[in-house]
């Protein structure tokens, strides 16, 4: 594996973003009631809210806002948890599960009313997310899920076998569901101007200034960056997901970063962008290993899912996606591949975000599962309530003690033999 995690300059999202904000480095030392590390969504929405709320903050990003899996990903916007609404109130009770159902459903609303507050300047829409059933098991699946949150008064709609294909474009699905509350962003552009609208607000952004430890000293923090410098707070947030480094013992171990890989045909011509996704819907399967698929603004193919743990070494890292491309849309199969990246997600061990709170004024926002515009969007604004007044209340998850995944590092080599199967394996349609 690489000691470098893969570069962001060669993603689609790199080529067509709005300019990156002056983010300088750190390069002295300063004090703050908040210190935030990780420039992601997660990060800069937390700085955003809590200079909107009059308090002091620091990002400290080590390379530029948005260079982790907030700028690299497939910008789907997409509501809910991997946990449909029965299945929190089961596993959190009846008030805590319908709370919880409740962030869940508005996460999608928190991105789109940023962008409209703000006026940010983020190529976007908001025609819905499709989740198609691959396989019959799924079909009941994919009607449950719309039926429970359309009896929480979600604009959401099954669709059967005929419906689907004429929705996605393709026929190799047997059902799915319609959620309007879902759409797209350019996932890069959405960060750097998330990114201005903080420092617009007041919070102080600094790229390059990677955090190399974190010490409690009396009753404040002491985050040191690579380069040397301070910053003192009274509190800390750690928001750095699939990119979470060394800096407070054990946090690494508490996820597992699997690579998510992405490719982008150059623009299609008017006649096939009318063939695909013809109603501008976004949409991702019901696969363990899903695979996710859209048009984007300038009219290209996405398609992402999964390919080596490793960090990729050449083309055919990417060439299942490829496959997949020709299989789902033959009329596709020869438009050249423009862009190929890839980007780590945060999978925690129960698949959900998990809150910690380990010492007194340090707070971690961790494992995003793939969902991170809207989910990590809506935790930045949390978090800032709970920073700023200490109500946990304000949290939407408890906060629970930071707790390593057993045999980590057997259950890393484990994701990545499952992945490599299913990379190679039909039922991975590749």
């Amino acid at each position: 594996m690489s000691a470098q995690p893969f570069p962001l300059d060669p993603s689609l999202w790199h080529a067509t973003a709005v300019p990156a904000p002056d983010c300088p480095p750190l390069d002295k030392d300063v004090d703050v009631d908040v210190a935030i590390v990780g420039g992601g969504y997660a990060g800069l929405s937390t700085a955003l809210h809590l200079a909107e709320r009059g308090v002091s903050c620091v990002v400290l990003e080590a390379r530029e806002p948005g260079w982790g899996g907030s700028g690299r990903n497939g910008g789907q916007v997409i509501p809910g948890l991997k946990y449909d609404p029965n299945e929190l109130v089961t596993k959190f009770g009846e008030e805590a599960g319908k709370a919880l159902a409740a962030f869940a459903g508005s996460t999608a609303d928190v991105v789109f009313d940023l962008i409209a507050k703000h006026g940010m300047n983020v190529p976007h829409v908001r025609n819905g997310w499709i989740q198609g059933a691959h396989m019959a098991s799924m079909v009941e699946t994919a009607k449950k899920r719309s039926a429970e949150w359309a009896r929480l008064g979600a604009p959401t709609e099954y669709l059967d076998k005929a419906r689907t294909t004429d929705h996605l474009g393709t026929d190799v699905y047997l059902a799915g569901w319609l959620d309007r509350r879902g759409g797209a962003v350019q996932p890069l552009s959405y960060a750097r101007e998330l990114c201005r609208a903080a420092q617009k607000a007041g919070a102080v952004v600094h790229g390059q200034s990677p955090v190399e430890s974190l010490a409690r000293e009396g009753t404040k923090w002491k985050v040191r960056t690579a380069q040397g410098a301070t910053v003192t707070a009274a509190k800390v947030a750690l928001c750095t997901n699939g990119y979470t480094g060394g800096y407070y013992p054990k946090l690494a171990q508490t996820i597992i970063p699997p690579n998510s890989y992405q490719v982008a045909t150059e623009p299609l011509s008017d006649n096939l962008r009318k063939s695909i996704l013809p109603y501008g819907q976004v949409t991702s399967d019901t696969r363990q290993l899903l695979l996710y698929f859209r048009l984007d603004h300038e009219g290209r193919l996405l398609m992402g899912g999964r390919g080596p743990f490793r960090e990729p070494t050449d083309k055919s890292d990417w060439s299942h996606l490829e496959r997949v491309i020709a299989r789902m849309y033959p009329a596709v199969k020869d438009a050249p591949i423009q862009f190929r990246w890839c980007g780590r997600v945060a999978v925690t061990r129960d698949f959900l975000p998990h809150l910690h709170e380990p010492e007194p004024g340090l707070v971690v926002n961790i494992g995003c599962q793939g969902r991170g515009v809207g989910l990590e969007s809506a935790m930045g604004r949390a978090l800032a309530g709970y920073l700023a007044t200490g109500d946990a209340k304000a949290l939407p998850f408890p906060v629970t003690p930071v707790k390593t995944i057993p045999f980590h590092g057997l259950n890393r080599a484990y994701v990545a033999a499952v992945v490599a199967y299913y990379r190679m394996s039909d039922a991975g349609l590749a």
